[in-house]
C-alpha cells in the first residue's frame, strides 16, 4: 500500500526547496511528499492520484501565487479529497485572508514564513494536523473499482468476468456518496456506466469483457501457430486435460469463451471433492488448477470463442470468433453444459436485474438482509442457499417436488435444516416475476391445491439443471438426442457413425466420430 501524501504548493522555488526539506526530515518514513510551483499542475494531478486509489493527507499551500491563491486551490482540492488537512504558508501580512479562511472555508490552519526552528513553528502544527487526519482515515481500496446501478445486467456481467478470474475489485453503486464523488470528479454521465476506475487511474466507460480482458493482462491471440493439443473449454475437464498435457511435454492451448471453472467455478462451496477434506470454493479449485496449468506451460487464451472445426489430413484448423486461426494435431472439447432457462413470464426481463443463473457468490453481498428464493432441488441450489443466509434475511428454496430427498445429498439436506432462516418450499413453481427496472416481487402457485400467491422478492436465483453446449459443432460429430457428444464405444451404436468415420480402426477412449478430436466431462460432485 502506498504512504499518504503531503502535497505542497509554493511558486517560490526557494521556499520550496526549504519545506519540502524539513518535512522530508521529519516525516518521509511514514508519508510521501509530493511537491509543486504550480497551483494548476497540482489541481491537474489530483484526478489521477484518486483514481488510482492514492490519499492526500495534508495539503499545505502558499497564499500569494500568481496563477491562484492559496485559499482558492484549497477550496478546489475539497472534490477529489475532502477529508485532507489544508494548511497555509503565508507571510505576516496574509494572516488576516488566513483567519478569514478558517471560518469561511474550514481552513485548519496557516503558518507564517520564516518557520525556523522547524522543531517548534512547523513539526508540532503539522504533526498535530496528521494525527486529527488520522483519526478518521480508512485506507483506499487498491485495485479495479466497478461503479454502476446494481441492477443493471451489464454491470452484472462485468461483475462476474472479474469474479471469475478472481481479479480484486471493489463494486460501488452510483447512488452511494462514494460513487457519486468518484462519477463527477471524472465526469461520467448514466451512458457511461458501469465504469471502471483502474488501479493505474485510467478509466473505462461502459467497457465489453474484450477490453477488460485486455486491461487485466488475459492473452487475445494465440502465441503458437501449431499446438500438439488444443483444449476448447476451461471447466473441470478443460484445466486438468491441460495439465495433464503439458505435463507430459505437449504444447498445450486452453481456449475460453467466458470465465474459467465452467459452472463448479461458481459454486460458494464444493464439500465432496476428492483431496480436501474440508471443502474449498469453486473458485479456489479453478484458482489452483489455472496455477498448475500455467506452470507446466499450458497457453490460456480467453475470452475468446470457438465458431468452428476444419479437419485436413493428420492436422485440424481452429477459427476462432475473430476469425483467427489455430493449427492443431489433436482437440479435446470440454465446453460442458450452459444452465437451463426458466421460460416463466418476467424471467427474461429480470435477468441480471435481481434474478440470475448461478452467481450466487457475485450477487450475495447486495442481499444483505433480504428476502431472497432460489428455484431448484439439486447440490448447486442446496450449496448456494447455504452460501446465501449468511447475508439475507430470508432464503426460500422452491421445488415442484415434497421433498429434496430424490435430487440433494444427505449431509447438505442436513445442513439446510439447522439453517433457522432456510425455508424450503415444497410442490410450489413460478408462474410469473413482477417488477419495473427490477424484480419485485414473484407470483408462487402452489401444485397441490393451485393456489397463486404473490410474495415481496429481492433477488431470485436458478439453478435448474443444464444443457450442453454442442450446438457450434460441425455434423461431423455426432451428439445423441440430448446433445451430448457421443464418443468411444458409444458410437457404435449410433446409425450415422459409418457415414463419418473413415479410419481403418475404431475409436480411442473419449474420441468423437472426427478422428483425433475427443470430448470429456468431469463429474464435479455437487457443486
Amino acid at each position: 500500500m502506498n504512504q499518504p501524501i503531503i502535497f505542497v504548493v509554493d511558486d517560490d522555488q526557494q521556499v520550496l526547496r526549504a519545506i519540502t526539506r524539513d518535512l522530508k526530515t521529519h516525516y518521509r518514513e511514514h508519508y510521501r511528499i509530493l511537491n509543486t510551483t504550480s497551483a494548476k499542475e497540482a489541481l491537474a494531478s489530483l484526478l489521477d492520484l484518486k483514481n488510482k486509489g492514492e490519499t492526500v493527507a495534508l495539503f499545505l499551500s502558499d497564499q500569494r501565487m500568481p496563477e491562484m491563491d492559496g485559499i482558492d486551490f484549497l477550496c478546489q482540492t475539497m472534490q477529489y479529497f475532502p477529508n485532507a488537512k489544508r494548511a497555509l504558508l503565508t507571510a505576516y501580512a496574509d494572516t488576516e485572508a488566513a483567519i478569514k479562511a478558517i471560518n469561511e472555508v474550514k481552513l485548519d490552519y496557516y503558518l507564517t514564513k520564516p518557520w525556523d526552528p522547524p522543531e517548534e513553528k512547523l513539526y508540532p502544527v503539522i504533526t498535530d494536523l496528521l494525527e486529527d487526519w488520522k483519526g478518521i482515515y480508512k485506507p483506499d481500496f487498491h485495485g479495479i473499482k466497478v461503479v454502476g446501478y446494481q441492477y443493471s445486467p451489464k454491470s452484472h456481467n462485468i461483475k462476474e468476468f472479474l469474479s471469475g478470474y478472481l481479479v480484486p475489485y471493489q463494486w460501488l453503486d452510483a447512488n452511494t456518496d462514494e460513487a457519486k464523488a468518484l462519477i463527477k470528479v471524472n465526469n461520467l454521465e448514466a451512458k457511461d456506466l458501469p465504469a471502471l476506475i483502474c488501479a493505474d487511474g485510467a478509466v473505462m466507460k461502459a467497457p465489453d469483457v474484450k477490453d477488460i480482458a485486455a486491461k487485466i493482462g488475459l492473452n487475445s491471440s494465440a502465441k503458437n501457430e501449431l499446438y500438439d493439443v488444443v483444449i476448447i473449454g476451461a471447466g473441470p475437464a478443460g484445466l486438468a486435460a491441460s495439465v495433464y498435457g503439458s505435463s507430459e511435454g505437449l504444447k498445450t492451448l486452453l481456449i475460453e469463451k467466458k470465465v474459467p471453472g465452467g459452472q463448479a467455478g461458481t459454486s460458494s462451496r464444493i464439500e465432496n471433492y476428492l483431496g480436501f477434506p474440508s471443502g474449498l470454493s469453486g473458485a479456489d479449485l479453478t484458482r489452483r488448477a489455472i496455477t498448475q496449468s500455467t506452470r507446466f506451460g499450458t497457453d490460456f487464451l480467453s475470452p475468446k470463442a470457438v465458431k468452428e472445426i476444419k479437419t485436413n489430413g493428420a492436422y485440424k484448423t481452429i477459427v476462432l470468433d475473430d476469425d483467427t486461426e489455430v493449427i492443431t494435431k489433436a482437440i479435446v472439447i470440454t465446453t460442458g453444459v450452459d444452465y437451463r432457462q426458466l421460460t416463466t413470464k418476467g424471467i427474461d426481463k429480470f435477468t441480471g436485474a435481481g434474478i440470475y443463473y448461478g452467481a450466487a457468490m457475485t450477487e450475495a453481498a447486495s442481499c444483505k438482509d433480504k428476502h431472497v428464493y432460489v428455484v431448484g432441488g439439486g447440490n448447486s441450489a442446496g450449496q448456494a442457499a447455504m452460501y446465501l443466509s449468511k447475508f439475507a434475511k430470508e432464503v426460500f428454496i422452491l421445488i415442484r417436488k415434497p421433498s429434496l430427498r430424490e435430487t440433494m445429498s444427505s449431509y447438505l439436506i442436513d445442513q439446510l435444516n439447522g439453517q433457522e432462516n432456510i425455508k424450503l418450499m415444497p410442490c410450489t413453481e413460478i408462474t410469473e416475476a413482477i417488477g419495473e427496472e427490477n424484480l419485485k416481487q414473484l407470483n408462487i402457485q402452489d401444485l397441490n391445491t393451485g393456489d397463486i400467491k404473490t410474495v415481496d422478492a429481492d433477488a431470485l436465483y436458478i439453478f435448474i439443471g443444464a444443457k450442453p453446449y454442442t450446438e457450434w459443432l460441425c455434423n461431423d460429430i455426432l451428439v445423441n438426442n440430448k446433445g451430448f457428444i457421443e464418443t468411444g464405444r458409444d458410437l457404435n451404436l449410433c446409425s450415422d457413425f459409418k457415414k463419418v468415420w473413415k479410419t481403418n480402426r475404431d475409436p480411442y477412449l473419449l474420441e468423437t466420430s472426427c478422428p483425433g478430436i475427443f470430448a470429456a466431462a468431469m463429474y464435479v460432485p455437487a457443486p
